[in-house]
């Protein structure tokens, strides 16, 4: 694999494994196939996302770190594995949002397509045995999830990752529909963590309107596997 060390096991999540290091700081990032919606409801894998989403996730990563986004990419080791700063993760996911699909399409009754005059950022509390649930400032503040300096600072970071990676894939004829990010702190300072991929994000061909995403596997789309291809082609992963 690589001179870096994995020892046991951190915690193991539906897309991924990490393992401690020989240094305290550092995590080593595994990436698996398994493929999971619905809150891991719906089960199964696609080959080679694990391949695709750590090559992906790479170049994003790189380039948000160019543009001053804060990150824990440390390297790419070889396929399947990062070397990641250790994080305490804000059981907070953040969702930015450009065009309505998805729950938002649900939720309010809009229809799928519909682009948004600015972005909108929405919280969700981590948690698969509640299925997520959408929550607020409030309630990541008074439940002690995280300080309201934190939560202004993963709102920024947030639109500030869109700003960056919007108008790098609409380049590539990507349309960046929405994502899903996760942040934590590193030494008392709130950086992006997890992955940036079609695993987290909803990818759109601009011309077609294809789905280029993890919505092939959860709508039964086919073609799921040539959809994370197309996508590291794109973005030269």
């Amino acid at each position: 694999m690589s001179d870096v060390e994995a020892r046991e096991l951190v915690y193991e999540g539906k897309a991924k494994k990490l393992f401690a290091t020989g240094d305290p700081d550092l995590l080593l990032q595994y990436f698996k196939d398994d493929a999971t919606a619905f809150n891991a409801k719906k089960r199964g894998t696609i080959i080679e996302k694990g391949v695709r989403n750590n090559a992906i996730s790479e170049v994003f990563f790189r380039l948000l770190e160019r543009e001053g986004v804060p990150t824990h990419f440390v390297r790419r080791l070889d396929d399947r594995h990062m070397l990641v700063k250790r994080l305490e993760i804000v059981p907070v996911e953040m969702v930015v949002r450009n065009v309505i699909a998805g729950s938002l399409a649900k939720r309010l009754g809009i229809e799928e397509g519909k682009a948004l005059p600015e972005p909108i950022v929405e919280f969700y509390y981590k948690s698969d045995a509640l299925d997520d649930p959408m929550i607020n400032e409030w309630h990541v503040r008074v439940l002690g999830m995280a300080t309201q300096a934190e939560i202004d600072r993963m709102v920024e970071l947030t639109l500030k990752v869109n700003a960056v990676l919007r108008p790098f894939v609409a380049e590539r004829g990507i349309v960046l529909v929405d994502m899903k990010l996760e942040f934590g702190r590193h030494h008392g300072t709130i950086i992006l963590g997890d992955e940036i991929c079609p695993d987290t994000c909803r990818f759109w061909d601009s011309s077609s309107g294809e789905k280029l995403d993890k919505d092939r596997f959860r709508r039964d789309l086919g073609r799921v596997e040539e959809a994370y291809e197309e996508i590291a082609r794109r973005v030269g992963a």
